[in-house]
């Protein structure tokens, strides 16, 4: 009998603790050095000495890379995929404490030493001594330890069915290791003739509201995309502001239609997603000048359950040419109460109508080196280069304005459901009888709320609704990008079943240990074994 690693409760604990010393922050060098520590891990694991090439790295940009580990069962074909991430937000709110972040066993001990200092939730868990502080201990390396946990016993018993380990990073920004990731996964599927049964990600339970402390079993997850405008007013002295107008003016308008607006809410299921903020707007003035300000920007978050980009795009525009037609009508009073001309209506144009306007006047070379300004700027981030671009475009169309030009800006996190299928209803039952084992209770959610990966493993509209997204995302094709074909080829049922913990992304951070240690793995193996 090979020696299990990873089987008990303290060697799990060790593991999640030695995975949380490894600083992962994204786009930091942490997050590129963990996939190689990972692979490292995973050889010491008899089934991947014999089977070196099943640990593979790919690559995911910026240096970094995701993982998948194959364990292949000699005659079996149907397939887990196990999905987590590595990468975890920053560290600056421990303050003094923030040294101990990534070590969880010494950080909560000195929690200890002053637990008064904590919030009254916080400081009532640590003195259970049921929780284990620290950055990354819930969201989500306890995740992967898991699922290093399952693909050691599974390759050591011989479960005949295959699993995928697959981590990857940059969850907590763009979701650049899964998106990465997802083409490797037809390759795989492909090459060693797999029929892939269900992907399981193990992202851990998130309240539903700050007092909430149940735990819950996840059978999609909700999207998230981001419409965007750039204002393009008319530039003129402060000290003559009719002959002019200012992009903040025209930026009130949208800005005051988008938030809270309630047609953006969708229901499914009996769960509702929460209504569209703005997420950022200013105007794009460099330095304190009389000059108004005559170009602004805003972003605006929308989340999602059914609407594809091509909805959510034909919605925002009625919603921006509502707001352009009330601010048109409001400055027409004031033009004739001042007795000017004004400078004329504002109109609304998709970033598609820009582009093919701006090809035709200059062409297609010039149109690319204005992009290529913005896309070269490694200051940037995406978001910022989108904008950008536009604001390029229109710098050298201002004929066109005053104009609200709607566009989008990444990322994009289209929704996942699969609560209809059979295999994930019958799972979801077999969950809720394991967890009454342990005198627990596990509810279904339809959409998990946190946002996560399984956004990428499947993708259904009855069209292309994802059309619209590619031709209205300034960055689309050169820094980023979605494989919707392969996400619509991977197609396979999604369940979240990760372990409880509270305050991801706080100082205030923790995992608990029974959820952790001793239920999830009980669960997550019969899960895996209800499969076969």
């Amino acid at each position: 009998m090979n020696q299990l690693l990873w089987q008990t409760p303290e060697t799990l604990r060790a593991l999640l603790c030695e995975l949380v010393s490894w600083d992962s922050i994204t786009l930091t060098e942490g997050e590129t050095k963990f996939a190689p520590k990972v692979i490292d891990k995973l050889k010491e694991l008899d089934y991947f000495k014999e089977h070196p090439s099943h640990l593979q790295l790919h690559d995911a940009g910026l240096g970094r890379y995701a993982v998948t580990a194959l364990y292949k069962h000699p005659e079996a074909t149907e397939t887990v995929v196990l999905i987590s991430h590595f990468d975890t937000v920053q560290t600056e709110e421990y303050g003094v404490l923030e040294p101990l972040a990534y070590f969880p066993e010494e950080l909560t001990k000195k929690l200890m030493e002053n637990p008064a200092d904590l919030p009254e939730s916080a400081r009532v868990d640590l003195e259970t001594g049921k929780y284990l502080f620290g950055r990354g201990t819930m969201d989500m390396k306890m995740g992967l330890a898991l699922h290093m946990q399952l693909i050691e016993k599974a390759s050591v018993e011989q479960w005949p069915i295959n699993l995928i380990l697959t981590t990857v990073p940059d969850e907590e920004v763009n979701s650049a290791g899964m998106r990465a990731v997802v083409p490797q996964l037809v390759g795989i599927r492909e090459e060693f003739d797999l029929t892939y049964k269900l992907f399981l990600n193990s992202e851990p339970c998130f309240s539903q509201n700050p007092l909430d402390i149940e735990e819950y079993i996840y059978s999609g997850t909700i999207g998230k995309i981001m419409p965007a405008a750039l204002f393009y007013g008319k530039e003129t002295h402060v000290g003559e502001p009719m002959k002019g107008m200012t992009a903040n003016f025209i930026a009130s308008y949208l800005t005051q239609r988008m938030e809270y607006n309630s047609l953006f809410r969708e229901t499914d299921l009996g769960e509702s997603t929460p209504l569209p903020v703005s997420l950022q707007q200013k105007d794009l003035k460099l330095s304190y000048s009389t000059q108004t300000p005559y170009r602004a920007v805003a972003l605006y978050n929308v989340f999602l359950l059914k609407r594809t980009a091509s909805e959510v795009m034909d919605l925002f525009e009625q919603v921006a040419n509502e707001a352009m037609d009330a601010l048109n009508a409001d400055y027409k009073v004031i033009c004739e109460r001042e007795q000017v001309n004004g400078v004329g209506k504002v109109k609304v144009l998709r970033y598609e109508e820009l582009l093919a306007y701006a090809n035709k006047k200059l062409g297609a070379e010039e149109v690319n080196r204005l992009k290529e300004d913005a896309l070269q700027n490694e200051e940037w981030d995406d978001r910022e280069k989108s904008l950008r671009i536009v604001d390029n475009l229109m710098i050298q169309c201002q004929e066109l304005a005053p104009a609200t030009v709607i566009l989008f800006t990444p990322p994009y996190y289209p929704a996942v459901n699969t609560s209809n299928n059979q295999l994930v209803k019958d799972t979801v039952e077999l969950m809720k009888k394991s967890a009454l084992s342990f005198n627990n209770k596990i509810e279904q959610i339809h959409y998990f709320n946190g946002i996560c990966d399984l956004s990428y493993v499947n993708y259904e509209d009855d069209g292309k609704g994802w059309t619209s997204f590619e031709s209205n995302t300034p960055v689309w094709g050169d820094t980023y990008s979605i494989p919707f074909e392969d996400m619509a080829q991977l197609n396979g049922p999604v369940l979240n079943l990760g372990p409880f913990g509270k305050d991801a992304h706080q100082k205030t951070e923790r995992l608990h240990v029974d959820s952790a240690f001793v239920e999830m793995p009980v669960m997550l193996e019969t899960l895996i074994k209800s499969l076969y």
